[in-house]
């Protein structure tokens, strides 16, 4: 382009860095999807520097037009990226100042690389959570309308994954859904903690020109400026905390998904994987495994590593920018690819399992799963609950040894255990019995459930306006700078 290509660093040394060390320390490979964030946070930075007469107006018109035309190229992904440039904003600045000379050259006053790469990494995320909290949206959607088609399945609910009490399959499925809706909370809260800007806080001590970083906080949508040079350009804890959110989701999906490959098995049989996200056995011709669902589960133990990784490049770095930081954009960019990839497939998933009600419904006749409510009937006729307890273990030791169910005892064989019983017993002991009464707040009866669809429904309705109001906010903070 007739200009000679250095890195911006390059006054101070005599010679130029080795080969090595320049694809060493380059962060291209990676950082390259800032590119449309970078050109935004530019547009914004320099309209500010010509408001305030940092910069002529007509240097500010020039570098804001180059801008705009380097940002179609970025969207069209015809951006001319040259890989001996160590970043993205080197590379930018170079095209930039390739284009209209002195005036690009006069972009960078007033800010440093260290804020510029901390305001575009916040913009980037900002769009990141907004696009994992919609992703939850799709599979907490999905489990609710699989629990509402299945409030009268009944199954086995298991503590240690030992029967413990007959439950609803929708009061499982939406168990999973309460967990998803604390993962969308967090990232709503880590939002809310992402989106202030670095901008203008420099290499780390601010600047002595006259900026103003509260109008291009206001252009780039942010809240506000942060309210320290220092820490706006070293501490990376908002990646941490996304890191956190997007590695607990991958636990809650991991665990929805050991759940789906489990009952898919013959021993279970409680669930059919749809064709679509199984897969087959290159020897064995008739097996159909969840490979999907393995896979998400899998996949948990990378976010929770890429999680490690942020909090140890973290944990004994000095104030203020090390270049240490540029290793966070590798594990931010892995986690939320993974993570959103791997929540729509488990809706998708979800949204095409075949449950077998037949099959859930027979796995409650073993393990004794009524007892908890044979003695809870006990205390009803004035026995204390541990000695109800006591009674209700025997009879079930007895049961047991002869081969038998608590609902299959005749009156006298339950009266040997406590004279309390009477016929009403067998009003309470069959499991269907079990899953209706269970009435309280939270509870699994299915007259209940509705309550949860409510408050479920509530929450679905909290994401969606949160993230359409923060997308149509950016999209006109940034139609504005494209003008």
């Amino acid at each position: 382009m007739g200009q000679e290509q250095k890195v911006l660093w390059s006054g101070r040394f005599s010679q130029g860095a080795a080969e090595e060390t320049l694809a060493f320390t380059s962060s291209l490979a990676v950082d390259r999807r800032l590119a449309r964030y970078d050109i935004l946070g530019s547009l914004a930075h320099a309209r500010m520097l010509a408001r305030q007469g940092i910069i002529a107006e007509e240097d500010g018109e020039s570098i804001a037009a180059g801008l705009k035309q380097l940002y179609a190229q970025a969207e069209e992904g015809t951006l001319p990226i040259d890989p001996k440039l160590e970043d993205i904003h080197s590379n930018i600045e170079f095209l930039l100042t390739s284009m209209i000379k002195d005036a690009g050259a006069r972009l960078h006053t007033g800010r440093s690389r260290n804020d510029q790469v901390a305001t575009d990494l916040r913009m980037w995320q900002r769009d990141a959570i907004l696009e994992t909290i919609d992703a939850i949206y799709g599979l907490e959607h999905a489990l609710m309308e699989r629990a509402s088609d299945t409030v009268d399945v009944i199954m086995p609910g298991f503590t240690h994954v030992q029967h413990a009490q007959p439950i609803s399959l929708a009061h499982h499925l939406m168990a999973h859904f309460q967990r998803l809706t604390r993962d969308a909370e967090r990232f709503a809260d880590c939002y809310r903690r992402t989106n202030i800007s670095p901008l203008g806080s420099a290499a780390l001590a601010g600047t002595t020109y006259n900026i103003d970083r509260l109008y291009t906080a206001e252009l780039l949508s942010f809240d506000a400026p942060c309210a320290n040079s220092l820490d706006g350009v070293s501490d990376r804890d908002f990646v941490a905390e996304h890191l956190f959110a997007a590695s607990l989701c991958a636990v809650h999906l991991s665990s929805l998904c050991e759940e789906l490959v489990y009952w898919s098995s013959p021993e279970f049989g409680f669930a059919e994987m749809d064709d679509a996200y199984s897969t087959g056995s290159s020897i064995m011709p008739q097996k159909k495994n969840p490979d999907v669902a393995e896979l998400t589960r899998g996949r948990a133990g990378a976010s929770i590593g890429d999680l490690v990784n942020m909090l140890c490049t973290l944990k004994a770095l000095p104030l203020s920018y090390n270049r240490d930081l540029q290793e966070d954009k590798a594990a931010l960019f892995a986690a939320h690819d993974r993570t959103v990839s791997c929540l729509r497939l488990a809706a998708a998933m979800v949204a095409t399992v075949r449950f077998d009600s037949e099959r859930m419904l027979a796995a409650t006749r073993d393990g004794f799963l009524n007892a908890t409510d044979l003695a809870d009937y006990l205390v009803t006729k004035g026995l204390p609950f541990r000695k109800a307890h006591e009674v209700v273990g025997a009879a079930v030791r007895h049961c047991i040894e002869h081969g038998k169910r608590l609902e299959e005892l005749t009156l006298d064989e339950l009266r040997s255990f406590s004279e309390l019983i009477g016929e009403d017993v067998f009003a309470v002991l069959p499991v269907e019995r079990c899953v209706l009464r269970r009435m309280s707040v939270g509870g699994t009866s299915p007259n209940v459930i509705p309550m949860q669809f409510s408050q479920g429904m509530s929450a679905l309705r909290r994401q969606s306006e949160m993230v359409q109001k923060e997308k149509g906010r950016l999209g006109r903070a940034y139609q504005q700078l494209l003008e």
